[in-house]
């Protein structure tokens, strides 16, 4: 009983473990926020300003939550507390982790051109029928918009269609088998032309993709266009998304 009464009082009180929490809770509420713009966004909960504004104020939290691990990493180790110390440390841990996805996509905003619409066929872009009702609805035309192509080719130059050295109808089948292994939903199929959807994971975003088959001496010429229904900016979304589909495809034929 006496000694724990004249028990030496811990260095710091208990500001060192308090400001540990207080970097816990916000590091909780910013996770909370980045995380929950994307999904309540996707299910039509907020509109997409608003799911923005709670991405920024997630990301704001975070370095809120950043500058809080640091302190008490300081103040912890002043003191002696090594448990604080800890807890400070994988909370400033977790922040460049969080943060480091919206970063990604600021960097990436200010190197890409700030256009949504991509195609390999610049003079006779794929055009949309079965989807053309669905991006009717939406923000972004339905048609490729022409002023997009001088950035297309300075950004995107290398970017071009594929020529299968098979049938039309062989062809068809491989592109089809693509695009399901890719997750894309299938909106129409015809002997020439391949219209799907690609959602996005974290925000649900829908981006149309049509595939454009055509005969050629040398075998079957694949043209294909990659259209965000929402947003002037795709990230190079688009352009990625045409590029990795080729390779696939021209794998599946290789093999």
């Amino acid at each position: 009983m006496a000694s724990s009464i004249f028990r030496p009082r811990p260095r710091g009180g208990a500001w060192p473990v308090a400001v540990a929490w207080l970097g816990v809770v916000l590091l909780v509420a910013a996770a909370a926020l980045m995380a929950g713009a994307g999904t309540a966004y996707k299910w039509d909960w907020v509109s997409l300003g608003t799911s923005f504004s709670m991405l920024r104020q997630g990301a704001h939290l975070a370095v809120g939550a950043g500058a809080v691990g640091l302190v008490t990493v300081l103040v912890a180790a002043f003191c002696r507390r090594w448990r604080p110390v800890l807890v400070g440390l994988l909370t400033s841990t977790a922040v460049v982790a969080m943060v480091a996805l919206p970063a990604q996509m600021m960097q990436r905003a200010q190197s890409v051109p700030p256009i949504h619409d991509i195609t390999t066929d610049l003079e006779y872009p794929p055009a949309f029928e079965a989807l053309a009702a669905a991006r009717e609805a939406a923000p972004n035309a339905v048609a490729y918009p022409q002023r997009f192509a001088a950035q297309q080719r300075a950004a995107y130059g290398r970017l071009h269609a594929i020529t299968l050295p098979l049938p039309m109808e062989d062809a068809m089948i491989a592109a089809k088998a693509t695009v399901e292994a890719q997750g894309w939903e299938i909106a129409a199929v015809t002997d020439s032309t391949l219209e799907a959807t690609a959602t996005t994971r974290w925000f649900g975003f829908k981006d149309d993709v049509v595939i454009r088959l055509t005969e050629t001496s040398d075998g079957v010429r694949v043209d294909m266009r990659s259209a965000s229904r929402v947003g002037q900016s795709d990230l190079g979304t688009n352009a990625e998304r045409i590029q990795d589909f080729l390779v696939a495809l021209d794998a599946r034929v290789a093999q």
